[in-house]
Parts: structure tokens; C-alpha cells; sequence
């Protein structure tokens, strides 16, 4: 590999003098660069959007999500991942991370499987790739033979692919039907991909399944209404999300979570559209899970009945 076209691997000139600074100047030099990844990755969004619409179109129907990667893009997408189920409440099925190296290079560098095409291939296979899945490739250089071989069977499988990297022309575009490229130029140090690379995959990461769990209702308002409260600050949470979505008091909010199973969608349903916990969980399936569409289809239920009492 020719690293010298890379250009997350070219020298950068804004911080040849980093090893002579003072602690101050470091962070300095550091927190500049970093100001430059934002604007990067807005140049991407006509991009990510086209990504997010894929991706979105495969969950509904049914299908799953991939993040594949090495190194630190290979730990990015298992933290994006590992995120969704207890914020949205999803499937541990819907959205899944790859890691070149597997469980041992979550916390381990595992040196030279990001070289293996091979292994790309025998990873993603393990997951029955199908049409409706989507399969995200994420690399730097936007070359890594462990992803590229994970991306070229999963389109032989039929699946979507996208892929995501930081470097001008990417080999990975020839695989993908989407090709993100941010761009983010020379690292502070140089090579390190952890810093500006790996930064900007995490806003794009952070921007794909945030915009997909919304367009799958899996928020109302800008609350997350399919948290899974699993520990004393997400009930806390919970709670505090029913208060604001009903604007009713703390002790309302606890009764009907209560009676709803503990899942703040059901509970804000039940309440803004005055009835009970299993109407208001038939009207939310109806509505595929919208808590905007659930709540009017309960309050039309709530009048009906009040009518027929006439």
C-alpha cells in the first residue's frame, strides 16, 4: 500500500512543533483541528442523507444494519450499535457491529487482520446477509481489506452498501452505493486516525442512526419514547420524559408508567389520549410506533366512546 496518497497519513505542517509546546500550546493545536471536522462532515450531508433514506427503507421492512470496520472505525461502530437497544429500545439483531480481529480487538490492537480480504468475507457471511440488509464499510483510508471483502459479498448477497471513509477517491467507492468521504486532511499527529478520522466517523455515525431511529418513531418531540430504563438514572429518565411529553406531575407520570409496563411510549399515549394502557399500545402498533399518530387515533377512540354514552 502506497500510504503517501493518504492523506490522513501526510505530514501536517500545523503541528511540526508539537513536541516543543507547552501543555496549553498542545491542546491548542489539538482543539483547532478539531474545530475543522464539523465543516468536513457538512460537505458530506447530501451524502449521509442518501444513506440514512437506504438504511431507513431496509429497518422498516424488516432488514438489519451492519457496521464494519477495523481498528478504531472497527470500535466506533460497535459503540454506535451498542447504543441503539437501550436508547431506542431496538432488536440487539437490528443494528450490529464487525470488528476485524473480533471480541479481542474491541480492547486489543490486533495487527494485520484489517490486511485480511478473506476474513472480511468469513465475518459477514457468519451474519446471513440478505437484500434487505445494509452494510456499512468504515475506514480511514478507505482501502482496508478486511472491509472491502466484507462490502463485495454483501453485495453479491443483494445488500445495500455504503461505505465511509476519509480520503479522497476511496477504493471502497467501487463497492458501495453510497460512498460518504470526509476528507479531513493530515492528523495532528501523523497516521493517527483516532484523532480527526476517527472523530468525524463518529458524527456520521452519530447522524445515520439518530435521523434513522427518528424516521422509525422511535422519538417524539426530541425525546427518546423507546428508552429500556435499565438502571436508576435511565428510570429517573423515563420518568422525567413522561413529565415533559405530558406536561403532567411526577406522580402521574410514575402511575401510569406503572401501569404500562414500565415503556414511557405507552405511558405518554395513555395519557394525552385519555385511555388505557392496552388501547393506547394497539394504537401505537397501528401507527407503527409514531407516538403523534397513536396519540390522535386514541383520543378518536376516547371521543367515540364518550359519544356512545349519549
Amino acid at each position: 500500500m502506497d500510504i503517501e496518497i493518504i492523506t490522513t497519513e501526510e505530514l501536517n505542517p500545523r503541528s511540526i512543533n508539537i513536541d516543543i509546546s507547552s501543555t496549553e500550546d498542545i491542546l491548542k493545536i489539538i482543539n483547532n483541528e478539531d474545530k475543522t471536522v464539523a465543516a468536513t462532515v457538512e460537505g458530506q450531508i447530501s451524502k449521509i442523507t442518501e444513506a440514512v433514506e437506504i438504511i431507513y427503507g431496509r429497518l422498516k421492512g424488516n432488514g438489519r444494519l451492519f457496521y464494519v470496520g477495523c481498528g478504531t472505525s472497527g470500535r466506533i461502530g460497535i459503540l454506535d450499535a451498542s447504543e441503539c437497544p437501550p436508547t431506542y429500545g431496538t432488536d440487539p439483531e437490528m443494528v450490529q457491529g464487525i470488528i476485524a480481529g473480533g471480541q479481542t480487538a474491541i480492547t486489543t490492537a490486533v495487527e494485520g487482520v484489517e490486511d485480511d480480504y478473506n476474513s472480511g468475507i468469513l465475518d459477514i457471511s457468519e451474519k446471513n446477509i440478505k437484500q434487505d440488509d445494509v452494510i456499512v464499510g468504515i475506514t480511514a483510508s478507505g482501502r482496508a481489506a478486511y472491509v472491502i471483502g466484507a462490502l463485495e459479498y454483501a453485495r453479491k448477497c443483494g445488500a445495500a452498501t455504503i461505505g465511509i471513509s476519509n480520503a479522497k477517491d476511496p477504493l471502497l467507492r467501487k463497492y458501495t452505493d453510497v460512498s460518504i468521504e470526509a476528507v479531513v486532511g493530515p492528523e495532528v499527529i501523523m497516521g493517527s486516525t483516532r484523532m480527526k478520522a476517527g472523530t468525524a466517523e463518529k458524527m456520521i455515525l452519530n447522524m445515520i442512526s439518530t435521523s434513522v431511529m427518528v424516521k422509525l418513531g422511535k422519538v417524539y418531540q426530541n425525546l427518546m419514547v423507546d428508552l429500556q430504563p435499565n438502571n436508576k438514572k435511565l428510570k429517573e429518565r423515563t420518568i422525567r420524559i413522561v413529565m415533559l411529553a405530558t406536561n403532567e406531575t411526577r406522580e402521574v407520570a410514575e402511575k401510569y408508567l406503572e401501569i404500562s409496563y414500565g415503556k414511557p411510549k405507552v405511558a405518554i399515549v395513555a395519557i394525552l389520549g385519555k385511555v388505557d394502557p392496552e388501547v393506547a399500545l394497539k394504537c401505537i402498533n397501528k401507527s407503527e410506533g409514531f407516538v403523534k399518530k397513536a396519540v390522535e387515533m386514541a383520543k378518536m377512540i376516547h371521543h367515540t366512546k364518550n359519544d356512545c354514552k349519549f
